[in-house]
């Protein structure tokens, strides 16, 4: 995964964590999210137009927004209660697009 991809999964986990609105702690994890970004961005801050991307991230789909907290939210240390919820509602997701 380069720099690019990585932004991109961090920023996803973050909008995907935004619509985790049944999470008491939402806030806390969005803080904390949004210090790991920071230091990334301050780690490659010349590479690329990171609000571009940001842009760009924010359209996916939900789902993927949510399988990027899967990703990124163990890093940080997230309960998992957190990580079941947004399994939970990746299934919702799922189950929905079937039936759709």
């Amino acid at each position: 995964m380069d720099l690019k991809d990585t932004f991109c999964t961090y920023i996803g986990a973050y909008y995907g964590m935004m619509e985790m609105d049944n999470y008491d702690l939402k806030e806390y994890v969005l803080y904390d999210l949004q210090q790991y970004i920071l230091n990334f961005v301050s780690s490659n801050s010349n590479l690329y137009d990171y609000q571009k991307l940001a842009e760009e991230v924010e359209k996916k789909s939900l789902k993927n927004k949510l399988q990027d907290c899967l990703f990124v939210l163990p890093k940080i240390n997230v309960s998992m209660e957190l990580i079941f919820l947004i399994q939970s509602r990746i299934r919702e997701i799922r189950e929905q697009e079937i039936y759709d």
